[in-house]
């Protein structure tokens, strides 16, 4: 759903962090997270399931992954059953 994001930190060595967002910047896109032999694959993704943008970290350097849903317009979140 446009709006939505995921942020990924990633270690880069010594006591250094990097932080990286990918966001659905259009409508009808959403975000897919996916985590393959070794490797986190965060994508954003069309209606039809193309990848439209992709980024990939190796799994044993990312320390957190963080999804933030956009808020639907009835003011819930989507998928927690409130709006």
């Amino acid at each position: 759903m446009k709006g939505d994001w995921v942020e990924i930190v990633v270690d880069v060595g010594g006591a250094a962090t990097r932080t990286y967002e990918v966001t659905a910047t259009r409508a009808g896109r959403r975000v897919e997270i996916g985590n393959r032999r070794g490797v986190v694959e965060v994508s954003e993704v069309t209606r039809t399931g193309t990848a439209v943008r992709t980024a990939r970290f190796m799994s044993n350097r990312v320390l957190a992954l963080v999804e933030h849903p956009v808020a639907d317009e009835r003011g819930g979140h989507q998928g927690d059953g409130r709006g």
